[in-house]
């Protein structure tokens, strides 16, 4: 995956824990990965929450229009401050977006220009399988 594509999964935790093992043992043993460039969520109603109309705005516009404060984002997009940096904060504890520090005001920053989805739709996997034995 291009590192510019920024990866959204939804996945349980324990997913999430072996895959970060995985990923740590990869970087131990001197092969690169790009596994850092996610976010994982742990449901739909998450994924859903995160990659809202309202919120996929905000990510599109800043990445497009490069604002210079959460107030020129606001503007950008025609909605109040107060709910756009609530908004803002969110994504940028997920990874979504990144402040850069700009004099006294914060820059949102989107450093990917393509969101890749993963979603495991159960198919195949030994958990069904054995459903289905039962």
């Amino acid at each position: 995956m291009p590192e510019n594509t920024l990866t959204v999964r939804v996945e349980s935790n324990d997913e999430f824990f072996d895959r970060a093992l995985e990923a740590a043992a990869k970087a131990d043993a001197g092969e690169l990965t790009d596994d850092h460039y996610g976010v994982s969520l742990p449901d739909e109603a998450a994924l859903a929450r995160v990659l809202s109309e309202k919120n996929l705005e905000l990510i599109r516009t800043t990445a497009r229009e490069e604002p210079q404060s959460l107030r020129e984002l606001a503007r950008l997009v025609g909605r109040d401050i107060k709910n756009v940096s609530n908004a803002v904060n969110d994504l940028a504890e997920l990874g979504l977006i990144e402040f850069e520090q700009d004099g006294r005001s914060k820059r949102p920053v989107v450093w990917y220009s393509d969101i890749h989805v993963e979603y495991d739709l159960g198919v195949g996997t030994d958990d069904n399988e054995v459903a289905a034995q039962g």
